[in-house]
């Protein structure tokens, strides 16, 4: 070979090696930064890029996806002086890349220890109850916290979740002595509660008892009270007509109406519930004599058909053998 042939095929390399040196290819979610003899001075995007070939490289190659750091477990201390163990995960995605490759250095250790930072000063702040019933609220001040720092770096945190939060053992054994002492206490808040309204409740059905019998009584006594004046004006209706009856000259209804009360009169001596024996008067046989009065009286005034059919009902109610006449009744003045 010629010095001419090798010229030749020098060139041809260095032509292909030129060639391959200025066309890059991008993969899909990264970008890459552009350096010129140390410099940045763009941003290469997914796809064919041309660069200046042994004057332009390529500096770094960023993520530009979402991405994951779990952040480690470390203590925290309470605002109550409670000591727990916290962790969790934060998820980020570049969307400036050169920022993130001059900005700051090892960008993931500055998120972790970023957030770490603020776990302690966002629970620190908070009480024990409260770190342990609100996450959400710890997560919310968390992404504002550390979004707002990364910022400048071209960076932008999506979410931050508290994974665990781990009290000491001997702090959840006195929290379960507390919850136990809690829902006793409410179960007596219960039942006390519900002892009360039993009692108001019987006590309200006492007292619609107490009225009820009241307006009972008192419906009773109106009752009583009205059947009393009835039987007065009956009583003084009676009178009435037997004064009328006497005035027009008939002693027949004054003889009916003596004898009724007399038959009354006596019947009431029976009815005491401590007479045992009862010891009569010689007077008390006229009311058999009143009896045969009251039979003229029923003769004079229902006829002799009514009056022998009354005699005869009197004959079965009183023996008549070894019977002694019947006595008139006493004699009434004349009025």
């Amino acid at each position: 070979m010629s010095g001419f042939d090798v010229f030749a095929i020098f060139v041809a390399l260095l032509a292909i090696i030129t060639l391959f040196a200025g066309v890059k290819t991008v993969p899909q979610g990264y970008d890459w930064t552009i350096e010129r003899f140390g410099r940045y001075t763009r941003t290469l995007t997914p796809g064919l890029n041309l660069i200046v070939p042994y004057f332009d490289r390529v500096g770094r190659r960023i993520n530009v996806m979402e991405q994951v750091i779990n952040i480690p477990e470390q203590e925290v201390i309470t605002k109550d002086n409670a000591s727990v163990t916290a962790d969790g995960v934060t998820f980020f995605q570049v969307f400036d890349a050169a920022k993130a490759s001059y900005e700051v250095a090892n960008l993931e250790n500055a998120i972790t220890v970023l957030t770490m930072t603020n776990i302690r000063s966002v629970m620190g702040s908070m009480d024990l109850d409260q770190v342990l019933s609100h996450r959400d609220e710890i997560n919310e001040r968390l992404l504002r916290v550390v979004d707002a720092a990364v910022s400048p770096w071209g960076v932008k945190v999506n979410r931050i979740e508290i994974k665990d939060i781990v009290p000491p053992a001997d702090l959840v054994e006195a929290m379960g002595r507390q919850m136990k002492a809690e829902r006793v206490k409410r179960a007596d808040i219960l039942q006390a509660e519900g002892q009360r309204q039993s009692e108001i409740l019987r006590a309200e059905g006492a007292k619609q008892g107490q009225i009820l019998q009241a307006e009972g009584r008192r419906e009773a006594a109106f009752r009583d009270a009205e059947a009393r004046e009835r039987l007065a004006e009956a009583e003084a209706k009676a009178t009435q007509m037997v004064s009328e009856a006497i005035a027009k000259g008939d002693v027949a209804a004054l003889n009916y109406f003596i004898a009724d009360k007399y038959i009354k009169a006596f019947g009431l001596f029976a009815e005491g519930s401590n007479q045992k024996v009862i010891m009569l008067p010689m007077e008390a046989t006229s009311l058999l004599g009143s009896l045969a009065g009251i039979g003229e009286i029923t003769k004079a005034t229902f006829g002799e058909s009514e009056a022998s059919a009354a005699a005869a009902a009197r004959r079965g109610s009183v023996p008549t053998a070894g019977s002694p006449p019947p006595v008139p009744p006493p004699a009434l003045p004349q009025s």
